[in-house]
């Protein structure tokens, strides 16, 4: 089975800064981390891989420095990496990434399947996994927790309101994870991470896919952050005082005042 999971670099801190004129985030200076969503998704998928047997992919796209999230996943057992880095990608919204990775995974040959994380911690859209998997023409299963290969089926358990859901396709298919409250990422030893630097790792530009060059990055993105501010400072709120009931009757006057009643 030939598997391709995607994964981002992602800033490790919540003082996150933006560019106030391209409303874009301003990741020098900032520590990076993989996006915990992609590596749970990487996890699965290796499952996947030694089920089955196969190849699986790491791809990702982003500044140089994103070989960081590529040589980890590889240390935990991608088998291949390949790195989208080039100032034509630096910008893009959810619909120029997911169309750049579209295009890179074509040129790999046919995936039986691909794997992303839910959504980036960075943006919290959760839209490329499915952008990603409308420019493949793939069927796709969102908001999974698990996956398995059952007789050449794959079976993915969802997380619904009111309880668990089975959902299985027939590969090709694109499947976004989310991640299990118990889920402990795995941190792959020293020799691990050695064995990694011998494994296949490239870097593709612009040039190396067959891309529309006017989809690309921030000109090829319809949306954009018109503008850019931190929200209001919230002001104190009333503190009750006195009996249960007391309070009761406070608290009822007001939901009164404010009209909720």
């Amino acid at each position: 089975m030939k598997i391709v999971v995607c994964v981002k670099q992602v800033p490790d801190t919540t003082d996150v800064k933006v560019d106030p004129e391209k409303g874009t985030l301003i990741r020098e200076g900032i520590p990076s981390i993989i996006n915990p969503f992609d590596q749970f998704a990487l996890e699965e998928g290796l499952r996947i891989r030694e089920q089955t047997g196969g190849e699986l992919t790491v791809i990702s796209m982003g500044p140089p420095q994103a070989k960081s999230v590529i040589m980890l996943s590889l240390a935990i057992g991608a088998d291949r990496g390949v790195l989208l880095t080039d100032r034509a990608f630096a910008g893009a919204d959810t619909l120029a990434t997911s169309y750049t990775l579209a295009k890179a995974v074509e040129k790999m040959g046919e995936a039986d399947l691909v794997v992303c994380g839910l959504q980036a911690i960075d943006g919290d859209t959760a839209q490329v996994g499915p952008g990603l998997a409308t420019h493949l023409r793939l069927p796709q299963i969102t908001y999974a927790e698990h996956i398995e290969m059952v007789d050449g089926v794959l079976r993915a358990r969802r997380m619904i309101d009111d309880g668990t859901e089975i959902v299985e396709a027939k590969p090709p298919v694109l499947v976004t994870m989310t991640t299990p409250s118990d889920f402990v990422p795995t941190n792959p030893p020293f020799t691990k991470i050695m064995k990694a630097k011998k494994k296949p790792y490239e870097e593709w530009g612009a040039g190396d896919i067959d891309l529309d060059s006017s989809r690309l990055g921030l000109d090829g993105s319809p949306t954009w952050v018109e503008k850019v501010y931190p929200p209001p400072v919230r002001e104190a709120g009333e503190i009750l005082e006195g009996t249960s009931d007391e309070i009761v009757t406070q608290l009822i006057e007001i939901l009164k005042r404010e009209q909720f009643l």
